[in-house]
């Protein structure tokens, strides 16, 4: 192939993924959406306009991981030391029942395999992928009504930032065990030292970039050499200590994000994956959806992964929010707030086929999941706030 047909390459994805976002977008469903729908168009299982390259997989993981990198830098603190314990407790049952829930599908359909078997860590990996919560839907939701900083909302943003905090340390050990070379004390030990290593050394990082961004406020300089630590974070993650690199992606933002430019940083982030790496990760996922393999079997394993997905959110982050105190129907509210899902899950799975755990064709249960949690989350989430108005604001 000649190096130049990139060109052609990039051309197609970006057109076609933002033409197919704004369509999306204009159906009130997630942009991202569209533009998996882009690329299972364009992809070799429908028009056959794009193949999937070397280097287009490489530019796609540049993409999650400067997703992964605008996450962390968009978390607030603050606002997690303010619901402190009780949003722990919902995010840590919002990743452990679904987890649960979903290895327990997919046994369910294929069959239980032995302890530390790869059918086994392919269970797992099922559950790992439901774990993830994407807010985006709710956020919207919940601010056109005016209740985000109510008390519901606040804790539903908390326990969501959390969750995937959780979610992410649950991909790096299933990752990790996964690999026949390791074993479960070494796999525990790296992940101990990485995030020992994170917060001594993001510590000391965090200090000197507020000292520059004081002496250099919104400058230049501030989001390029976090854009270096991103990546540097990436790499010593993988290299060094076995962890995925969307992790140290992850921390990276995570150590950035009080400062006081962070939003700033995150604003550029944004263009570079709002314009190029973001279009090609999401328009990847369709490119290597294959839907030649889809059978009746596979539609109905998609449809009960669907079903399980919002049903384990709910009774996971409900019951939990129950037993902290939570009364009634706003029980319900912060387990249909949670049921969301997004750009985490696409990561997840992402990763999942890059170790050989996921293979593309459940890519179809996981679009499935997004889009379906997309409409149901907002519509369910106004009809609780109209019978039951949320309590004054905090």
């Amino acid at each position: 192939m000649e190096a130049y047909s990139v060109f052609k390459d990039l051309a197609i994805i970006i057109v076609f993924a933002k033409f197919f976002g704004i369509v999306a977008r204009k159906l009130r469903a997630p942009q991202v959406v569209g533009e998996i729908v882009a690329g299972l168009l364009i992809g070799p299982s429908i028009l056959g306009l794009v193949q999937q390259t070397d280097f287009l997989v490489q530019m796609a993981e540049i993409g999650v991981v400067l997703l992964m990198f605008s996450a962390g830098l968009e978390t607030d603190l603050k606002d997690l030391l303010k619901t402190g314990p009780k949003a722990l407790l919902i995010a840590c049952a919002g990743v452990f029942v679904p987890l649960v829930g979903g290895a327990l599908l997919y046994m369910g359909f294929y069959g239980a395999s032995p302890w530390g078997s790869e059918g086994f860590y392919q269970a797992v990996f099922i559950g790992v992928i439901l774990t993830a919560t994407s807010v985006s839907i709710t956020v919207e939701t919940l601010k056109e009504m005016g209740k985000l900083k109510g008390k519901i909302g606040t804790t539903i943003l908390s326990a969501a930032i959390i969750d995937d905090v959780i979610g992410i340390i649950v991909l790096t050990f299933v990752i990790g065990f996964k690999n026949p070379d390791s074993n479960p004390g070494k796999v525990v030990l790296n992940t101990v030292l990485f995030f020992l290593f994170a917060g001594v050394v993001g510590f000391i990082i965090y200090k000197i970039f507020k000292k520059i961004d004081n002496r250099y406020p919104h400058t230049r300089r501030i989001p390029i050499i976090g854009l270096a630590l991103c990546l540097a974070f990436s790499y010593i993650a993988e290299r060094y200590f076995g962890i995925a690199d969307i992790t140290g992606a992850y921390v990276a933002g995570i150590i950035l994000c009080s400062i006081r430019d962070s939003e700033y940083i995150a604003e550029k982030m944004d263009i570079n994956s709002y314009m190029l790496f973001g279009p090609v990760f999401f328009a990847s996922i369709g490119l290597k959806t294959n839907i030649d393999n889809v059978t009746g079997g596979i539609l109905l394993f998609a449809a009960a992964f669907v079903v399980v997905g919002l049903v384990t959110k709910i009774i996971g982050c409900g019951l939990m929010s129950r037993l902290c105190g939570f009364r009634g129907i706003n029980c319900l509210k912060i387990g249909v707030g949670m049921m969301t899902r997004g750009e985490v899950a696409l990561i997840v799975a992402q990763k999942g086929l890059s170790v050989g755990l996921l293979t593309p064709v459940y890519f179809t249960a996981v679009i499935f999941l997004i889009i379906v949690s997309s409409i149901a989350t907002p519509i369910i989430l106004k009809v609780l706030y109209t019978k039951a108005p949320e309590e004054p604001v905090m």
